[in-house]
């Protein structure tokens, strides 16, 4: 810790990300409750709204990573964050002349999502020219621990703050955290000079996609984990789906109970992001992401045994504690392993690839969450959703990953 505090481009880029993290925690809650209690969204449109989150990862993130190695990611980071802002800002305004809709909710987060997959792509790829590469992990393992933060205490204060003013409204308090990053992001300067590929060059977008995705899928051990990554994020897209509707619905819970159980996974988060770089060390890569991801069906496990009382909420809560433990532990060693293997002109492609293709994962399984909940009802989904995570755990386990170890470049 006291390593990362001495480079101040890392201390300004974590506090920008510090204070993004907490206003998107207030609005990951409040766009659910806008469309399931405000709009009356059924499990199918909720699918469609968590899916258009994403839809742009789908389209536009090969490209994206080419463009975050082609550029400075500074610059992007920051557009970014003010243009979200003003993005977000359409919702209350929209609420309060009393033209909010499911179709132009969806439509914001579709734009939403645009930017945030160029901030993204861009974010990942930024702290190697804050820290040295020795660092890696532990400055991933930090920006992790906030936003387990952000998740522990950022779901209940939404929770009190939508029943307070209403959960458009408090969407505002996420658009006044993206204005506050960016302005922080634009005052970072980083230790080494970003590094941008082919200067000088002529370029090929199809080629420098082409390689973007051989790096990403041709490596024995890396190929591996990110094909797993995105059935695992199928099926997560899937789940978060479905839980939201079977405990507002299903349950008959309210929004700060939802929030309560959003917490216990920040705090599980928290917990296993102080712990990532111990266990990592101790165990090494491979076996720790593997025992990360038999984890994830071990949580939802509990999500179809819960009743709508207090016993219920409890074990909704053990559950998600669980969840966010393995987020928290994977993460960061997860992001450590891949930087650290990456060489400097490959990293936006390589981040821009297998988040595009995760998150084009989750345009998959959000809907089919939906489908499944409506036709199926939601515990059957959820059990659906807990068997393919099994699935992608066993796929992994027999992989090459298994003896995967961090790598330090020279």
């Amino acid at each position: 810790m006291a390593g990362l505090l001495e480079h101040r481009g890392y201390v300004r880029f974590w506090i920008a990300d510090a204070v993004s993290m907490v206003g998107s925690s207030v609005t990951a809650l409040a766009l659910q409750v806008v469309a399931v209690v405000t709009l009356q969204a059924s499990g199918t449109e909720v699918g469609i709204l968590n899916a258009a989150r994403w839809l742009p990862y789908l389209l536009f993130g090969l490209i994206a990573g080419v463009i975050v190695d082609r550029y400075r990611r500074q610059p992007i980071l920051v557009g970014a964050d003010l243009a979200r802002a003003a993005v977000l800002g359409v919702i209350p305004l929209a609420a309060l002349l009393d033209v909010l809709s499911l179709p132009l909710l969806i439509a914001v987060v579709l734009v939403f999502g645009t930017f945030s997959l160029a901030y993204d792509a861009a974010h990942q790829s930024f702290p190697p020219s804050l820290v040295p590469a020795e660092l890696l992990t532990p400055a991933y393992a930090r920006l992790e621990q906030t936003s387990a933060v952000a998740q522990t205490g950022g779901p209940v204060f939404a929770g009190a703050l939508i029943k307070l003013i209403g959960a458009p409204a408090a969407i505002l308090v996420d658009a006044a955290s993206y204005l506050i990053s960016g302005i922080v992001l634009a005052t970072v300067r980083p230790r080494t000079p970003e590094v941008a590929v082919g200067t000088g060059q002529p370029r090929n977008l199809r080629r420098e996609i082409r390689e973007g995705l051989s790096w990403v899928y041709r490596d024995s051990a890396l190929g591996p984990l990110t094909a797993t990554s995105h059935v695992w994020f199928v099926f997560q897209g899937l789940l978060t789906t479905v839980f939201v509707l079977f405990v507002l619905k299903t349950l008959g819970l309210s929004a700060f109970w939802l929030g309560v159980t959003y917490a216990a996974l920040g705090v599980g988060a928290l917990i296993g992001a102080t712990a990532s770089g111990w266990v990592g060390r101790r165990f090494e890569v491979g076996p720790t992401i593997i025992a990360c991801r038999w984890l994830s069906p071990l949580a939802y496990l509990s999500a179809p045994l819960a009743g709508d009382n207090s016993a219920g909420i409890v074990v909704l809560c053990a559950g998600q504690f669980i969840l966010g433990l393995s987020f928290g532990i994977d993460s960061p060693t997860e992001m450590g392993y891949r930087q650290s293997i990456t060489p400097p002109g490959l990293l936006g492609r390589m981040n821009g690839t297998t988040r595009s293709f995760n998150r084009a994962a989750i345009v998959i399984g959000a809907p089919a969450g939906g489908l499944l909940a409506d036709h199926l009802g939601t515990r059957t989904a959820l059990w659906i959703g807990v068997g393919g995570m099994v699935v992608q755990a066993v796929l992994l386990h027999r992989s090459d990953f298994r003896h995967a170890r961090l790598t330090v470049r020279s």
